[in-house]
């Protein structure tokens, strides 16, 4: 099975060679990479400013143009999985460990150090609007790009669900060789290097929630075990299948998701989040071209945060959408375009709008309005603990921290699931469902890369790792956008040659009939 798989071979051994890097070399590990991140950022933060704008542009035109009617399938075929189900699914395995990690820490950052540099008078709101931008529909966009690449190739050109077969306008039949295999090798190792970094995020996250809760100490020990209980759950999940493992926990994610957010919208200061969420979303949409072009050109201190935040957050994006994005693809077979970009793009970033504006909204309502300065104190010191410490502000605050550390644990044997499955898919040359032997494979190796980074030291030098080896991949990006609009222009042509002759064959019976 594995002897002349060239991809699995090569992405794995890709991925024990940065373990090993990041077990025995973490210094060099670390001082290369962060030179390496420094230099991305400042030389070409620019070109992933404007991609990141243009992919999401470019998706928007897409979905009201001509093309948003082609379906992502044959004509006739019906959506795999219920809309309900679907959403469920792909929000699941995107955003939601780090909308728990970052739900009340972000805004707080930025309301300590406010995005531009200076004092402003409305520092709350500036916080809140650039935590929409690095959230919403730019972070989706780049998601949903390489989905749509891979859906639409896979279920509409009948190629393999690989992220080479995005290539095939311009590769044609090289994309079954040694590049195709090249870009799928790649693709994997990203895949499992960055879900290793989630990991790694979840067990830092869980581990000081039972600290802050039940005074567990917060040891190497106590994470590691915490992963391993985390791979034992997202393994038997994986074994279940698409169906039914990755389904039923994605639907119980969305009740766990509502539930919290309900409760906390109803005990805390209820008509102040909804004023957050109106109010910061025309804020966001009113700015949303200038903050989604601005490099603060002639301001050290702009560009310094910029680069630390949005172009890190795009670079960091990139980084997932060979996993997030293959998943939903395998999900979205029988969606209309324009039915994919709205239920991806749209959806998930309001539900991540309304989220932060519960948290993060109502985290600075009690440190600006009700002086409980504590808690941003509290998010300086240890990122980890933010959405713990807001929550014990509240009534009822132990029980809402449980239904968060579940939800998070929930979150993460999601994604973990739903990245194996698809690390399993690029190994097995697209086959749709991949057996539970590399599934295994791959899960143990993802928990060792966990174990790894938290042994190196923590996440800041794995994140930079991440982001250097994955950026060329916004170059393939590029390349895929001009596959798919060569392939967009035939698929028109043959439609309106198909309806011409479906219109002549009419005209025709109708003359027969009137003789």
């Amino acid at each position: 099975m594995f002897k002349n798989n060239s991809v699995f071979i090569s992405s794995v051994s890709l991925t024990f060679i940065f373990i090993i890097l990041g077990i025995f070399f973490t210094d060099l590990l670390s001082k290369v990479f962060s030179a390496s991140l420094t230099f991305i950022l400042s030389y070409f933060g620019w070109f992933i400013i404007l991609g990141s704008f243009f992919f999401l542009a470019f998706c928007v035109y897409l979905a009201f143009s001509k093309f948003g009617a082609i379906r992502l399938g044959d004509d006739n075929d019906k959506p795999s999985y219920s809309t309900g189900s679907w959403l469920a699914m792909l929000f699941s395995a995107g955003i939601g460990v780090g909308l728990i990690f970052y739900g009340v820490a972000e805004p707080v950052m930025h309301f300590v150090n406010p995005p531009l540099g200076q004092e402003t008078s409305a520092p709350a709101d500036i916080a809140m609007k650039y935590t929409f931008l690095h959230w919403g529909l730019g972070a989706w966009a780049l998601f949903g790009f390489v989905a749509l690449c891979v859906a639409y190739f896979q279920f509409r050109k009948k190629l393999p669900g690989l992220i080479s077969s995005t290539f095939y306008p311009i590769l044609g039949e090289k994309i079954y060789g040694p590049i195709g295999k090249s870009i799928d090798s790649y693709s994997a190792f990203m895949t499992a290097l960055n879900t290793s970094v989630v990991l790694g995020m979840t067990a830092l996250q869980v581990t000081s929630g039972l600290h802050f809760l039940w005074g567990i100490p917060n040891t190497l020990t106590t994470q590691i075990l915490t992963i391993g209980i985390a791979t034992v759950l997202f393994l038997i999940s994986a074994s279940t299948g698409l169906d039914r493992g990755i389904k039923y926990l994605s639907n119980l994610n969305f009740t766990l998701f509502f539930l919290l957010m309900a409760l906390v919208l109803l005990i805390g200061p209820t008509i102040k989040i909804l004023n957050i969420f109106i109010n910061t979303t025309g804020i966001y949409l009113a700015d949303l071209i200038p903050m989604s072009l601005h490099l603060g050109t002639f301001n050290k201190d702009e560009t310094g945060w910029i680069e630390s935040w949005t172009i890190f957050y795009w670079a960091w994006w990139v980084a997932w959408t060979p996993f997030v994005g293959g998943f939903i693809a395998r999900i979205s077979k029988g969606r209309t375009i324009k039915e994919f970009v709205i239920g991806v793009f749209i959806v998930p970033s309001v539900l991540s709008f309304l989220w932060f504006s519960i948290f993060g909204g109502g985290a600075l309502h009690m440190i600006q309005e009700l002086n409980y300065t504590g808690l941003a104190d509290t998010v300086s010191q240890d990122v980890t603990l933010a959405m713990y410490a807001f929550l014990d502000y509240l009534p009822g605050g132990a029980f809402l921290s449980i239904i968060a550390a579940l939800l998070l644990i929930t979150f993460f044997v999601t994604s973990a699931d739903s990245a194996t499955f698809t690390l399993s898919v690029y190994c097995t040359n697209g086959v749709l469902n991949p057996s539970n032997k590399i599934k295994l494979i791959w899960g143990v190796l993802i928990a060792i890369g966990a174990v790894a980074l938290l042994i190196s030291g923590g996440l800041s030098t794995v994140q930079s790792v991440a982001i250097v080896t994955t950026f060329p991949f916004f170059f393939f990006m590029v390349l895929m956008n001009v596959a798919i609009v060569k392939d967009l222009k035939g698929e028109v042509k043959k439609q309106v040659v198909n309806d011409m002759k479906t219109s002549v064959e009419s005209n025709i019976n109708m003359h027969k009939k009137a003789k």
